[in-house]
């Protein structure tokens, strides 16, 4: 008989395990072994998100490359702008489509993470989501290679990039210069967040972190 799989936020395994759930390690997933009882009530499985999100752009954004979000946008990503049970949803659909592999450089690790793609439409200040991109720990780390900085661990995520591309210690030094460039200019205006590839799908958006809250929030995550 197929198990009946639930929608468990990471930060809630713990309550649906002492409610009766199990975890799956192969399909890294809880499951109601009974059946979906009163107490796994609230973790029941919600429609499956499709593979290909409406008005997304699977060749946007390919490689590895630094991409970093500007200091407006910080935290108004998809994560904090969905229910933690739809973004659950989102990160299965992206990684089983991805085979639990990472997209850039093919590691499949015990830990994989799903990133966005942005486009930023400088002239009317919009960033819109166009992809999400299933990576591995180490090149989602070269992406926020800013974040690794505060972190020490900026050698490591340099490192890496070079590995992957192929790069010299100049090309790969230069590339981030580009980057921070690209972001500091980007970090001086404020956006508009399209998430509209989401809301099709049955996710619901919700409203990110305004700016006099985000200070508060780095505070709490990144230190």
């Amino acid at each position: 008989m197929p198990r009946l799989y639930l929608d468990v936020p990471y930060d809630e395994k713990d309550r649906a395990k002492a409610a009766g759930a199990r975890w799956d390690p192969r399909e890294k997933r809880w499951y109601a072994p009974d059946g979906v009882t009163q107490e796994l009530r609230s973790w029941a499985p919600l429609p499956e998100i499709p593979a290909l999100l409406p008005g997304e752009d699977r060749g946007f954004g390919e490689g590895l490359f630094v991409d970093l979000v500007p200091s407006s946008c910080w935290f108004t990503n998809v994560r904090s702008c969905v229910d933690r049970r739809d973004w659950e949803r989102l990160r299965r659909a992206v990684t089983t489509r991805a085979d639990r592999r990472c997209e850039v450089c093919g590691d499949a690790g015990e830990r994989l993470d799903v990133h966005e793609r942005w486009d930023y439409d400088e002239p009317r200040r919009v960033q819109a989501l166009r992809r999400l991109i299933c990576l591995c720990a180490p090149c989602h780390e070269v992406t926020h290679i800013g974040l690794a900085g505060i972190r020490g661990r900026a050698d490591v995520a340099l490192a890496h990039l070079r590995k992957v591309n192929g790069m010299s210690d100049d090309e790969a030094e230069a590339h981030v210069d580009d980057a921070f460039a690209v972001w500091r200019r980007r970090s001086a205006h404020t956006w508009t967040l399209d998430l509209g590839m989401l809301t099709d799908v049955g996710v619901t958006v919700t409203r990110p972190p305004q700016a006099g809250e985000r200070a508060a929030i780095a505070e709490r995550t990144l230190f």
